[in-house]
């Protein structure tokens, strides 16, 4: 009998149970999933308080998941294909673009926003990737660190002996900063002379770690009065601790720039939803994505806060091409590593 009660009980719990299961999955599907960066998923990344306004605004729930890196991210949609989960994908690089492009697994979207985006920044012409914010590579410095006298004028000058022990770098496999800089050095040097660069750095640099947090932890904590990160980092030092102690370097030779793209799976059930998210990336939340990831924003109608004069703009953009980038990089990483370990 007590058993027979207790059936009863089970089935009865059961059946309460299994409609709000199968509500809690009908919720989850009906979310907008997104793939982005790990530093954009994360608490201190704007991509929580992004989701959160964004539902505010249109009543369309995100589902964030990161991804690792851009280059992660990207091999990780690869390997999916019409499988993914992903409705939209956010933070591919300009440099590292062709590969998900040849993949063909992106949809074409003209956003009416694109007319406030500087022509140099729309990277796509497809429109499969829509730029939504850039940064430019520079190495920052510790004021309190290294006077002024003694500041690198150029990525020819940080090579010299002076710089030795003072220099923290970031590694090319593993990170897309790190990989910035690599590239960086082959549009300044060329491919004949970029090596003998990396050469000369491997003796000046204190270390090279992983990642972005961890270098730009080290910097911070006192380390190294240099580290390679972006002319965007000051901000975030003047916005939350009202310093200007960091200071980004600007070198007359120029500076590698990236630029970070969204875009729409093909694959996804949620066009509309998904060209909705889009629009609002590229119009309302522009600005508090840029200070959030302290970088600029691509839509030039934003009017910025008077702490971005700490986030200065070089005169000379150097690139290389996402095309070559794809056909080479493989040769260039061996060839970096060869030269950093031995």
């Amino acid at each position: 009998m007590y058993k027979h009660r207790f059936l009863v009980v089970v089935v009865a719990i059961l059946l309460i149970l299994t409609p709000l299961v199968a509500r809690g999955a009908a919720e989850k599907d009906d979310a907008l999933t997104v793939y982005a960066y790990d530093t954009f998923t994360g608490d201190w990344g704007p991509g929580p308080a992004l989701a959160k306004a964004f539902e505010e605004h249109s009543g369309i729930r995100v589902n964030l998941v990161g991804s690792g890196d851009a280059v992660a991210m990207m091999s990780r949609l690869i390997t999916e294909k019409d499988a993914t989960v992903a409705d939209v994908v956010v933070g591919i690089t300009d440099d590292m673009s062709q590969r998900l492009l040849d993949a063909d697994l992106l949809v074409p979207y003209e956003s009416r926003y694109l007319t406030e985006v500087p022509a140099f920044l729309d990277f796509d012409p497809s429109h499969r990737l829509l730029p939504f914010a850039y940064g430019t590579y520079a190495f920052v410095v510790d004021t309190q660190r290294l006077e002024e006298p003694l500041w690198p004028t150029s990525l020819a000058d940080l090579a010299d002996p002076r710089y030795k022990d003072k220099i923290i770098l970031i590694d090319p496999r593993t990170s897309s900063v790190g990989l910035g800089l690599l590239l960086w050095s082959i549009a300044e040097f060329g491919e004949d002379g970029y090596l003998g660069w990396w050469e000369a750095m491997k003796k000046n640099a204190l270390t090279i770690t992983d990642g972005w947090s961890s270098a730009y932890g080290l910097f911070t904590e006192g380390e190294a009065p240099l580290v390679i990160s972006f002319t965007t980092s000051p901000l975030y030092h003047v916005l939350n601790e009202n310093t200007t102690r960091y200071q980004a370097l600007i070198f007359d030779s120029g500076h590698q720039t990236t630029i970070e793209g969204v875009g729409i799976l093909a694959s996804s059930t949620k066009q509309e939803e998904a060209r909705v998210f889009v629009d609002y990336l590229l119009e309302e939340a522009q600005l508090d994505v840029a200070i959030a990831n302290s970088m600029y924003p691509t839509n030039a109608s934003v009017v910025l806060p008077e702490a971005f004069a700490w986030a200065p703009k070089p005169l000379i953009n150097l690139t290389v091409a996402s095309e070559q980038v794809t056909e080479h990089l493989g040769r260039w990483l061996t060839e970096w590593t060869l030269v950093m370990s031995r």
